[in-house]
């Protein structure tokens, strides 16, 4: 594994400088817009090409929560498929050869998600009908009549493999997970099974299954540990393919020969490969490269080896694409800083890019916007920490604007250039926010990624409040007016800073944030078994002697120092983090006197996605820190 000085080093040859400042453009004055008016934006997902190929499934959440959509291809008109005015719907895929859809439901948000079958003019079947039992779709077979998906309704601690016929949709399980395996690959000729064992947060070990012989083949190399996933099978039966980090600082992809176990890097560049997968009749290769905060995608055509040019998008960030069977169209979904993700179309024969959806609410002109910048500081130790920046577009150094610090969630999550309604909401109102990569963030590296391990709450924190100090740095920004936000690891950090730091931010927003490690790690999801051991190697074992440590890093145990005001919001069904974590850490700190402000939902879960929510949560953020952020001038530390 490479040393830290390494990392430095390659971080000081990439385009970006390591000590960066934000791009100086005049102030302007932009047009505010409502709350409503930002949420009035739609939220896109999916894209499933019908049989057809003439429309695509979709989810979007126009109509206050997430339904199914189909968008007609040639026109970009939409038809409102599901009608649900309770429970978020989300795309899994049609059934082949048929105009039926599968989807994907939970119950407010609990995570314990049910595939459902919908026909024309029927209501859903619930194809996963156990009250707890939690399915993921996997994928077709070769031939299109069976559906394979994992299910842990036989233990709910594990996911067996099961296939179902799209004739009679019965269930047969083809792999009983015992040992807490995941499977990650299914041959073509369904006779061998990917399995993954996870070690740490950042190694694996990955196998190959043969269901006849049960015979099991580690591809992972005993002697170069690091993390796996597999990538796929070749449908010829000849070779598999993998992701790995194993040797390198950055994730490469691999071809795996299954008959000599011969393997060769077929991709690999100076950052991660996040994904990468062939399509139907393996013409073309899709590579997803996580590049410095933002997707660079290659489309790599597997005869020739060359790459496929197809139209560029201004601040475009191509989050995913599906090729159609016939290899002959392409959807791209796309997002900007400026707006969410859009769905567009290309047609590889006559190289037409077509743009299907629009997503920010017309109401809202995209110039009176902030597009994200990549910045990079210096931390207490001299570490440079990536971040992503919005700089209010009113802000001056006589126009002096607060400022947030913000906090990815995790622990190993990643700020990533893109469109947050909430984040533009809160520049557009007059606060610069740098969304932090903190050591332990992913994208940078895996030495990178494991600097925190077994020391949250403490270099991490120092980070962020370098980030605060680089704030200060900016000669626009009030230094006595700099808050700290997060959601889940990133609400753990807002409230370790307000309890650690407590002299650091003026104001601190918890969105459903860890407040006590040891309840947490005891409490996980009974379906995150065969990952439980990798989270407690990173945080601790709260049923050891590691609970010394759990417990001095958890705000909820040194809530009195907090001096300053906090908000949380909380979601009733948080599978996660439960909302007892959030109660009690706001009953602890009014014992102090200090101002409080709490919200639940009793309809969501770890994370809001019901507009009305999103709207009374996001809404009162900006009211709170209008009165106790922007409003009377504090001294500065």
């Amino acid at each position: 594994m490479k040393n830290l000085y390494l990392l430095i080093f390659a971080c000081l040859i990439l385009a970006t400088s390591c000590q960066q400042s934000p791009k100086v453009e005049a102030p302007v004055e932009v047009k505010q817009y409502t709350i409503e008016q930002f949420y009035k934006n739609v939220r896109i997902g999916g894209g499933a090409w019908s049989p057809d190929e003439a429309k695509l499934l979709v989810h979007s959440d126009e109509s206050g929560i997430f339904n199914l959509f189909e968008i007609n291809v040639a026109d970009g008109s939409k038809r409102q498929v599901t009608n649900s005015a309770v429970e978020s719907c989300f795309t899994v895929d049609y059934v082949p050869g048929t105009g039926q859809i599968l989807y994907s439901s939970d119950k407010g948000g609990n995570e314990i998600s049910h595939i459902y079958l919908l026909k024309d003019g029927g209501s859903p079947q619930d194809l996963t009908p156990g009250e707890q039992e939690k399915a993921n779709f996997y994928g077709w077979s070769l031939d299109k009549k069976t559906m394979f998906y994992s299910s842990n309704k036989r233990n709910p601690q594990f996911f067996d493999l099961y296939k179902m016929g799209t004739g009679d949709w019965k269930a047969s399980m083809i792999y009983q997970n015992d040992e807490g395996l995941d499977v990650s690959g299914i041959s073509w000729d369904e006779k061998t099974l990917a399995l993954q064992k996870t070690i740490t947060t950042s190694e694996n070990q990955l196998f190959l299954y043969d269901l006849a012989t049960k015979k099991m083949t580690e591809v992972s190399d005993p002697a170069a540990t690091g993390s796996y996933s597999a990538s796929g099978f070749s449908k010829d039966g000849k070779s598999f393919f993998y992701i790995t980090d194993a040797g390198r600082e950055f994730a490469y992809l691999v071809q795996y020969d299954l008959a000599t176990g011969g393997r060769k890097t077929i991709f690999e560049t100076n950052w991660d490969v996040m994904y990468s997968y062939d399509s139907e009749h393996e013409k073309y290769r899709v590579i997803a490269i996580n590049e410095d905060g933002k997707n660079s995608l290659i489309i790599q055509d597997n005869q020739t080896g060359n790459k496929v040019d197809f139209p560029a998008i201004p601040d475009g960030d191509v989050l995913a694409v599906s090729i159609s069977d016939s290899e002959k169209m392409m959807r791209l979904s796309v997002g900007t800083s400026k707006a969410p993700g859009n769905i567009y179309v290309y047609n590889f024969e006559t190289k037409e890019l077509k743009k299907l959806t629009s997503t920010l609410n017309p109401d809202i002109n995209p110039d009176d916007l902030v597009a994200a910048e990549v910045v990079r500081y210096k931390s207490f130790d001299g570490l440079e920490i990536p971040a992503i920046y919005y700089k209010p577009k009113t802000a001056s150094a006589e126009s002096k604007v607060p400022a947030l610090v913000w906090v990815h969630g995790g622990p190993g999550g990643q700020s990533r250039v893109g469109y947050f309604s909430l984040i533009q909401y809160l520049v557009n109102h007059g606060y610069a926010v740098l969304a932090v990569n903190n050591r332990g963030s992913s994208g940078y590296g895996k030495s990178f990624y494991k600097m925190d391990d077994r020391n949250h709450g403490d270099k991490d924190l120092k980070d962020c409040i370098w980030g605060k100090k680089w704030l200060q740095s900016q000669a626009y920004v009030d230094t006595a007016k700099i808050g700290i936000i997060g959601g889940s690891y990133g609400g753990y950090m807002t409230m370790a800073a307000m309890t650690f730091a407590p002299d650091e931010f003026q104001v601190g927003v918890n969105l459903f944030g860890v407040t006590n490690w040891l309840r947490t790690l005891k409490s996980i999801p009974p379906y995150w078994e065969s990952f439980r051991n990798a989270l407690y190697a990173e945080l601790g074992d709260p049923t050891t002697e590691d609970s010394v440590r759990l417990y001095n890093i958890s705000p909820l145990f040194h809530a009195d120092k907090v001096k300053h005001p906090i908000m949380v919001l909380q979601g009733a069904n948080d599978p996660r983090v439960l909302q007892v974590e959030s109660d009690e850490i706001v009953a602890a700190v009014k014992k102090n006197n200090v101002p409080v402000e709490y919200v639940i939902f009793p309809d969501e879960g770890h994370g809001f996605i019901k507009k009305e929510n999103e709207i009374k949560g996001y809404g009162g953020v900006l009211a709170f820190l209008d009165k106790y952020l922007k409003g009377e001038s504090k001294m500065e530390n």
